[in-house]
This record gives structure tokens, sequence and C-alpha cells, in this order.
């Protein structure tokens, strides 16, 4: 079972051989006796790793609280005979992680501290969190349920920006409101607009019906294209509070209240307090309180 859950969260049996200090091909065939055993396969083989299959991830889910609360007792021995720390997983968005988190985790990483990161929406990762494949999640919704612990961990301003060539033409805005906007090239994380969305409603309190003339699943490639002059977009202020300061992208409203939304730092509950998981969960929150 130690053996399952450790290539379960690697994803990788080379990687999961080094974590429980075994040899690969044994490895291999401890999974195998235990998919014999349960009569269901429990990873499809990749080229590079391995990926879960349904029966894994529920194995998971059920194993992970468990098997944690049992090696935090197992591995109370002499300090010699200690394994070392395991690499910290953590998940979140990748343009936050990029601008925000990672430079903050920095100084835990020259101090030993090794990091495993994984990028991707909010519902995706919370449900790995559930199923023990992370440690740490920064989520820009808040888990339903008992099993996920939250705390707010910084509040991101959505700002609506565009080069300086765009925001001269578009200087009636403040006056003319969203109609100043119509047939102005939109750019977006996806294809349904929804940050975008959300501006319009919150701050001109109107449906946005429009398609995007570029569509970027990367808020960084977005921004990008936003400095280049193809549009108009929406972005979080962490993610452009540079190229505003130097002027390559400019705001087009300052609105007194504009649309806030709040990320989250996310653990299991009932999870041990893994020393180096514990270490990047209280450096996180302490350096939220400057972004």
């Amino acid at each position: 079972m130690r053996t399952f859950l450790a290539v379960y969260r690697a994803g990788s049996l080379t990687a999961a051989a080094r974590w429980v200090g075994l040899s690969q091909p044994t490895v291999t065939t401890q999974l195998r006796a235990l998919e014999e055993r349960l009569g269901r396969q429990l990873f499809e083989r990749l080229p590079r790793g391995v990926a879960p299959t349904a029966a894994a991830d529920d194995l998971a889910a059920r194993l992970a609280g468990p098997m944690d609360a049992l090696e935090a007792v197992a591995g109370g021995g002499p300090p010699e005979q200690r394994t070392p720390e395991p690499p910290v997983l953590l998940g979140g968005p990748a343009e936050l992680l990029a601008a925000l988190v990672l430079p903050a985790l920095a100084p835990l990483v020259n101090r030993g501290v090794r990091l495993r990161v994984t990028t991707g929406l909010a519902d995706d990762l919370l449900a790995g969190l559930r199923a023990g494949r992370f440690d740490l999640v920064v989520s820009a919704i808040r888990p339903r349920g008992r099993t996920l612990i939250a705390e707010p961990l910084l509040d991101e301003e959505f700002v609506l920006v565009a080069a300086p060539t765009w925001a001269a033409r578009l200087a009636s805005l403040a006056a003319d409101g969203p109609t100043a906007l119509t047939n102005v090239p939109l750019l977006s994380y996806a294809d349904d607009l929804p940050i975008l969305r959300r501006y319009w409603r919150h701050v001109f309190g109107t449906r946005l019906l429009a398609d995007p003339a570029v569509v970027i699943p990367d808020l960084r490639a977005v921004k990008a294209a936003a400095l280049a002059g193809a549009g108009v977009t929406v972005l979080p202020r962490y993610l452009c509070a540079a190229n505003l300061a130097s002027g390559a992208l400019q705001l087009l409203l300052d609105p007194e209240d504009p649309p806030i939304n709040t990320g989250f730092l996310v653990q299991r509950a009932g999870a041990p307090a893994l020393p180096h998981a514990a270490l990047v969960r209280d450096l996180l929150l302490d350096s939220a309180r400057s972004w």
C-alpha cells in the first residue's frame, strides 16, 4: 500500500522507488501483485511515467489519510535511520505560481526543501488533493466539504488593460461605457471569456456578448499578446503590475469597486504535519501579506 501511494503521488515508478527505498523491479512486482489481488488495473503505463486509473484514484482517496498518519508514527526513529524529507507536492494555477508563489519559496529551496509543482485548474487540483496527490494546493475557489481546510491567501484584483495605442483609441470608455469596446479585439484565457464576463458584469452591470479574437490558456501569454497590441483584456493586477508601472500596459478604467477574487491555500484535514510542507505553508501565508 505504501508503494502504491508513492507511485500514485510521484507519477513515476523510478521516483517512487527512490521515495520508498526499493528497487524499481520490486516496485513493479508489488504493483502487479496489488492489481492481481484487487482484480483491477491501477496504472496505465506511459512513455514517461504512469497515469492512475479511476480505481487508483478511489484507492488513493481511501488510503492517503491513514497511510500518512502511519508514516508520521513510523518516522520517529533515531535521526540516522530516518529517511530524507519527501518533496512537498504543491499544486496551483501556473500564472500565480510563477509570479508570486515560487519566488516566495526560493529561500526554502536554498535550505534543502524540495518541491514538486503541478499546474492546472482548481477543480482538478482539489480532487487530487483529496486523493493525496498533493500536500498543498493554491486554489482560486474555496473547496466544499470537511475533507479540506482552506485558508485565505490573497485577493486578486482584476484590471482592464491594453497597450498604449489601444488606450488612446478608447479614451471615451469612462463616458461611453462598454459600447466603446464594440468591435475591439478581446484577448481571453478561454472561449467563454470567463474573466472578461465577470469584469463586464461587476463593473458595467451588463452581460458580455462577444467572441474573443485570441484565446490562449495561459494568462502570461494573454498578457504578452496585450503588450504586443493585439487587443484588450482583463488580468490580475499582480501579473501586470510592473507593466502598468512602466507604461507598457495602461488601465482603461479604474473603478472604485474592482472585481476581486480570493485565493486559498488548501490542505487535507487530518493530514500529518510533514515538516517541509508546514514550512511551505507558513512561508506562503506570511509572504502573502505583502502581495
